[in-house]
């Protein structure tokens, strides 16, 4: 059962209060290095407040909000991911006894009760997405796992979109409507308050509310129709994964490789993109062994390489990897499409790249006739990759993630 309930700005940080007297450590949005992050969260005070973002094709700018809220901004480089998907970790270590045996010690994190306020509808639709990834597989992930089942979340629902918001043309937004326990629609004198779960309507109890009047209730639904309205990038119409399928030589893609720099960006703000490297790393005298994973991404070449061959050696195959795994392949994997409508890949592109202005190109039929197809790469035979004699990199340890 949904419970609604409003809370005057005044008392909002009660909820603060609350939820570190029930043990979470607080995790809010604030402003660090010219963006909105999250970090650990001490007072209302260090959320930003009068703050908004101004975001277009490679550019993320804060600027003063003629607003007091604490949420007049859509999204910063970060989402839920590193918080359960962590950047890099150690998994196990190995030790040599003095008998030549080994022995070896699962490293699990000691993850803490955490709230986290501010979460987005797309970051949670891309939790959801991990959760089916990690958790619900063939072999769940004990270390996400260990993090994700001490979160709780604070939702908002967005009021205003970012210029590279297209949340609606995915589904995933600007509504928050699962995997959370509280949810904040941000009015001027306060917040409504909706509580989703057992966990969120026992905090929410807690807190000196008030009944949530209809009109409070129609401003935030306006809020929400003003969200939907500001977004006007558009996915193209027909199924993606066989637009894409087609696509695969289609000469569009050549076109990137005078603009895509493979610098990794898209994938590492990218809330669902989950690709990564293990690595080990020894001790000097040899006797301990650390295993390692850390995040990766299919635009490195060593990505691809496979047994003295790079498969994707050039930029517009690992581009082209990139896209078609999240818009095509992936809903064959997990149901659905990897990209719930955030626009971080757009902004933090440092060259402007547009999914969406890429995917629309390519939905279309090539205008080049066969005999003015791309030109084969100087030096190679068409169809055939380097090797790893021809100048690449060594193979890493292991990879894991889009390929798999």
């Amino acid at each position: 059962m949904k419970v609604q309930r409003f809370l005057a700005r005044d008392r909002f940080p009660s909820l603060l209060a609350r939820l570190e007297e029930a043990g979470y450590d607080v995790i809010g949005p604030q402003v660090r290095d010219h963006a909105i992050v999250f970090d650990a969260l001490a007072s209302v005070e260090a959320l930003p407040r009068g703050i908004t973002d101004d975001q277009a094709p490679g550019r993320y700018r804060l600027a003063a909000s003629s607003s007091d809220r604490y949420f007049d901004w859509a999204t910063g480089p970060q989402a839920l991911k590193p918080l359960t998907f962590a950047p890099r970790e150690t998994l196990w270590t190995s030790e040599t006894r003095d008998d030549g045996t080994l022995v070896f010690r699962e490293r699990l994190p000691e993850a803490r009760p955490t709230a986290v306020i501010g979460v987005r509808a797309c970051d949670l639709a891309a939790l959801a997405i991990h959760d089916r990834h990690f958790l619900h597989g063939a072999a769940p992930d004990p270390h996400y796992r260990a993090r994700r089942e001490n979160l709780f979340l604070v939702a908002v629902n967005c009021a205003r979109s970012a210029a590279t918001c297209f949340c609606t043309a995915t589904g995933d937004g600007p509504r928050v409507t699962h995997g959370h326990d509280l949810a904040l629609g941000e009015l001027d004198d306060g917040f409504v308050v909706e509580a989703h779960t057992d966990r969120g309507r026992e905090l929410l109890a807690t807190l000196d509310t008030s009944e949530a009047t209809a009109e409070a209730l129609a401003e935030v639904e306006a809020g929400l129709a003003r969200a939907a309205d500001q977004q006007h990038r558009r996915l193209p119409a027909g199924s993606l994964p066989e637009q894409l399928q087609a696509a695969v030589a289609h000469p569009h893609w050549q076109d990137l490789d005078d603009r895509c720099l493979t610098c990794g960006n898209c994938t590492a703000v990218c809330p669902t993109c989950f690709c990564q490297t293990h690595v080990d790393a020894i001790s000097l005298d040899g006797r301990e062994a650390s295993h390692v994973r850390q995040w990766e991404t299919c635009f490195n070449p060593d990505h691809s390489y496979i047994h003295g061959t790079v498969i994707r050696a050039e930029r517009p195959q690992r581009y082209r990897q990139w896209l078609t795994h999240k818009f095509g392949t992936w809903v064959a994997q997990y149901g659905r499409s990897g990209c719930v409508g955030c626009g971080r890949c757009i902004a933090w592109c440092p060259v402007g790249i547009d999914v969406t202005e890429e995917l629309a190109a390519l939905s279309q039929a090539p205008t080049n006739a066969p005999d003015e197809a791309p030109a084969p790469t100087p030096g190679r035979v068409p169809g055939t990759v380097p090797s790893k004699a021809q100048g690449q990199a060594p193979a890493p340890n292991r990879r894991e993630g889009k390929d798999d």
